[in-house]
């Protein structure tokens, strides 16, 4: 006898699965622990197979005989209904988002976590509701310049440019695993709009960056957000590097100090190097009572299980009577960068410093490995003649002292 929705709803778990039986190989298997789960039994190639075809009540009595007449369908037309759901199985998850998805579980436990939520955001916005679905070998080139393209349109130009090279991040994984065979992004340059770079506010005359390091020595403020402000000028780091600074990546104690930034929280990726003058030293271990038993050197002021928010250096700076048009946090980067090559300094020397990309693999390599004394050497001359400013006197150029 065939089921009934009646006999399907009341049936009951026993100790052991149980097997009702509807007509043509369907049939609804009750667990002991009370779930019921539709299956189709059936022949092909003079094989016995099964098939699932769902969980009551999701599925129904009259839905789970559709499906397994859709399945004797595919049964009699030759083909395994089996191999039809595994192969869309692999359909999916070959889409461009289950891809992307992938791809960014395994790269979040290199990157900053908030990095990869910022990937991970982005890609929501503005990139799976238009190609996420799709099988990622059919994604072409203009598929992606129309998402881009929308982007544009808001007037996010500089955005657009970070998708595309996320969107190829993604394409270069799934050649890597063999889901794809090129990235279509490639083709993609030169086909956006521009970014226009604006230089962002710094002071780089030397008589009022010494009235600004005054400035802040005589700021008074909480620990961490000090101890920040006097490092900044030291290090000429990133902002979001140097406020998420933690403790166990510097030797302070070691005949040559070193911040080693790891590449999760680099623009690059890659890990950066600052060697540490005797003034960055001296500024760490000042604050090292205060902040060195928790996880970062310059916790929040809301708990030591953030570091300072993103705008707080700046915000330190229009309290000292700064504007946003006069100097910012990025701003220390400018400075050094101008007056070190001012000064005659190699360049690869301060763009290494600056932890800029270096375009040559090799020598990229060759630099990270070889320089480091020439970096050590220029950051302790940066910092003896910021001194010289902060004193006001007239101080020697750096060369000469270095």
């Amino acid at each position: 006898m065939s089921l009934t929705d009646v006999a399907v709803r009341n049936a009951k778990p026993g100790s052991k699965p149980r097997k009702l039986f509807d007509e043509r190989g369907l049939y609804l298997l009750v667990d002991p622990k009370g779930g019921k789960w539709w299956r189709l039994k059936y022949r092909i190639d003079g094989r016995e197979k099964l098939l699932s075809l769902g969980t009551y009540p999701d599925t129904n009595l009259k839905r789970a005989r559709e499906k397994r007449d859709e399945a004797r369908t595919q049964i009699a037309d030759g083909t395994d209904p089996a191999s039809v759901r595994r192969a869309q199985r692999i359909a999916q998850a070959n889409t461009f988002e289950a891809i992307a998805k992938e791809h960014t579980a395994l790269r979040a436990k290199k990157l900053h976590a908030q990095t990869s939520g910022t990937k991970v955001a982005r890609f929501e916005t503005y990139v799976f509701p238009y190609i996420g679905r799709q099988p990622i070998r059919k994604i072409s080139a203009p598929d992606i310049l129309t998402v881009l393209r929308r982007i544009e349109a808001k007037g996010k130009n500089e955005t657009a440019h970070r998708i595309r090279a996320n969107i190829g991040a993604v394409f270069r994984y799934a050649i890597a695993t063999g889901r794809a065979e090129r990235d279509p992004t490639t083709d993609l340059r030169g086909a956006l709009a521009p970014v226009i770079v604006t230089n962002r506010a710094a002071i780089t005359d030397p008589a009022r960056i010494g009235q600004l390091l005054r400035a802040i020595d005589a700021y008074c403020g909480q620990p961490a957000t000090e101890a920040a402000l006097k490092l900044a000028p030291l290090v000429f780091v990133r902002p979001g590097e140097l406020r998420a600074a933690e403790w166990r990546e510097f030797d302070i104690n070691g005949k040559e100090p070193t911040w080693r930034i790891p590449g999760a929280r680099m623009k690059m990726d890659d890990e950066h190097i600052v060697p540490l003058s005797r003034q960055a030293v001296r500024i760490l271990r000042a604050i090292e009572p205060v902040t060195g038993g928790g996880r970062y050197v310059f916790p929040s002021l809301r708990g030591g299980h953030r570091p300072l928010s993103s705008n707080t250096i700046n915000v330190a700076l229009r309290s000292m009577g700064y504007s946003n048009t006069e100097m910012t946090g990025h701003g220390f980067r400018a400075m050094a960068s101008t007056l070190l090559n001012e000064q005659g300094f190699p360049p690869d020397v301060i763009e290494l410093q600056l932890a800029h990309a270096e375009r040559n693999e090799v020598r990229a390599a060759y630099n990270r490995a070889k320089r480091i004394p020439e970096r050590r050497k220029m950051m302790q001359a940066w910092a003896d003649y910021l001194d010289g400013l902060k004193a006001g006197g007239n101080v020697v150029p750096l060369k000469r002292r270095a």
